[in-house]
């Protein structure tokens, strides 16, 4: 293949360790390993796609075969075998793709190819690809030859699913770890290469690819290899034109959205949304951007313009400063949580479209109600109840306890007998055993008699140690029926602390000892004297 004719991604394929980007520590590290001869039996290279695994295997393979050595490794004018690597058909360098040959006859027939020797150079080196599809029993097969190879052989492993690797491979592998490559060291690379290329692009452009590419080499090359190809060259590929070609959206679009939805403009928020929409943005894109967004507003102070991974410009910057002002986290947090949850969404619903609308529509309703909830605390200079409940926990020493607040229905919806629950008290356990009982709510009071350890009772609070026999809902039900009976809301705590045993348990033991000590009276004794094969089964104590 012409080289002028090749994809950028191919075109500029690092040819020696020095053109790699990125990585230069572990180019260094496997150089020197190769010049000092510390060559590990094999290499595994684990990263994210377009990182440079497969890139530095092949340039580990020239290495060690080049006919110059690798301190003369070939660049420009290759030798027979770097040049034979280069266009992968290299007779000792076997490249295989795991994931069409997991099984472990492939594994079987790569190592019985590994007994011979190498046909024409140093080395027989065997490159595996997404090593991590290869099946268990593909793996046990290639243990022994990979921990005890002969001299001439050496394996390169990459992965992009490091944990599926079973330990056993990894222990016998001198590992590296391919980071993302930084979007400043990308930015000048790609820049670079536009260049080379008489690429008539702009450097916000070349940004936007940055940002899109999170990281991958290649998939920056292809991305500014399609814009490249799009443009005619007549004219500068500007920031818009290449967010039009990648369906991505200019950050101003949504900053204006959430401004709107700040203010409860659904009318605004929504034509906002359809002109990002009619632009070809996927619903699934405009949420990761909104997330992007959220995140944003509440990390700006402590962010430096030089940190934004190019995702917004100097105006956007200062304007989420300013709106982020007079937002407080409660908010933000509850956006995010509803965006998430809107991903979710998008995998079962129909129109995905629809289900974004309903998203923009859902959070003007959320911000406009909190809104109308501030004002009103501010006016009646009280809080909600759910935020007084807290001191009050603590003031009672419920440490380590697990809290368990149940929201029910408003007391104006409870039908309830308001003759019978305003004389209503409950002092203690027995009280509310007998008023189960009573209610003819049997199974709490089965679970009370038999699960429930007290650890403290006092009215409005229940405190009982965890018991796991007790029912799941157990204390839902008997906090819903006690705001039912009593008209006030109660706190039920499960704590760790070692409470009383329970009411079925201390009747057992008591009723125990009473027969234990019935049966050291003198008048049992007389009685087993008459009757001896009398048997005590049952005590009733006879009160006068």
């Amino acid at each position: 293949m012409d080289i002028k004719s090749k994809v950028l991604a191919l075109k500029y394929r690092p040819k020696v360790f020095s053109d790699l980007i990125g990585q230069e520590e572990v180019g260094q590290t496997i150089y020197n390993s190769i010049k000092y001869k510390k060559i590990p039996n094999a290499f595994l290279f684990t990263g994210i796609r377009g990182v440079g695994k497969t890139t530095i295997a092949r340039l580990i393979a020239k290495a060690l075969n080049c006919k110059n050595n690798i301190d003369k490794l070939c660049n420009e004018n290759l030798c027979e075998s770097c040049k034979s690597i280069s266009n992968s058909n290299h007779i000792d360098v076997l490249e295989m793709d795991a994931a069409s040959k997991t099984g472990v006859d492939d594994v079987r027939d790569l190592i019985e190819f590994s007994r011979y020797g190498p046909t024409s150079s140093r080395y027989k080196i065997f490159i595996i690809d997404e090593v991590h599809m290869l099946s268990k029993q593909a793996f046990n097969a290639l243990l022994k030859t990979l921990e005890e190879p002969p001299e001439y052989l050496k394996f390169i492993f990459a992965t992009t699913e490091l944990k599926k690797i079973p330990i056993t491979v990894l222990s016998r592998c001198q590992r590296f770890d391919l980071s993302r490559v930084r979007s400043q060291e990308l930015f000048s690379y790609i820049k670079r290469i536009s260049d080379l290329e008489n690429g008539n692009i702009s450097d916000d452009a070349l940004k936007l690819i940055v940002k899109i590419s999170e990281g991958s080499v290649r998939d920056s090359l292809s991305l500014l290899d399609r814009a490249l190809l799009s443009n005619d060259n007549e004219k500068k590929l500007e920031l818009s034109d290449v967010q039009k070609i990648f369906g991505y959206f200019d950050k101003s679009h949504l900053i204006n959205i959430f401004e709107n939805i700040l203010k409860g403009n659904q009318k605004e928020t929504l034509e906002a949304y359809k002109k990002i929409y009619e632009q070809g943005v996927e619903p699934k894109i405009f949420l990761n951007d909104f997330l992007e967004i959220l995140y944003y507003f509440k990390n700006i102070n402590s962010l430096e313009e030089a940190s934004k991974n190019f995702d917004l410009n100097n105006d956007e910057f200062e304007l989420i400063k300013k709106i982020s002002s007079s937002l407080d986290t409660q908010t933000l947090i509850l956006f995010w949580q509803f965006t998430i949850s809107t991903l979710g969404e998008l995998s079962v619903v129909s129109d995905q479209n629809i289900s974004v609308e309903m998203f923009l529509i859902r959070l003007i309703y959320i911000k406009s109600v909190k809104t109308k909830e501030i004002k009103n605390d501010i006016s009646s200079n009280s809080q909600p109840k759910e935020i007084n409940l807290e001191p009050e926990v603590q003031k009672k020493d419920t440490i380590n306890q697990i809290k368990n607040v149940v929201q029910e229905k408003s007391l104006d919806n409870l039908k309830t007998d308001k003759n019978k629950t305003n004389n209503l008290k409950i002092e203690n356990l027995n009280d509310l055993i007998e008023l189960c009982n009573r209610e003819k709510e049997l199974k709490l009071k089965y679970e009370i008699e038999n699960n429930v350890n007290l650890v403290s009772f006092e009215q409005g609070r229940i405190e009982i140690s965890i018991n796991e026999k007790l029912e799941k809902d157990f204390i839902k039900k008997l906090s819903a029926k006690l705001l039912e009976w009593t008209n006030e809301r109660w706190m039920i705590t499960l704590s760790k602390k070692i409470g009383e045993k329970s009411k079925k348990q201390s009747e057992t033991e008591n009723k125990k000892k009473l027969f234990e000590e019935t049966k050291n009276t003198e008048s049992y004794k007389k009685i087993l004297k008459t009757f001896s094969d009398a048997e005590l089964v049952d005590i009733k104590k006879k009160y006068e």
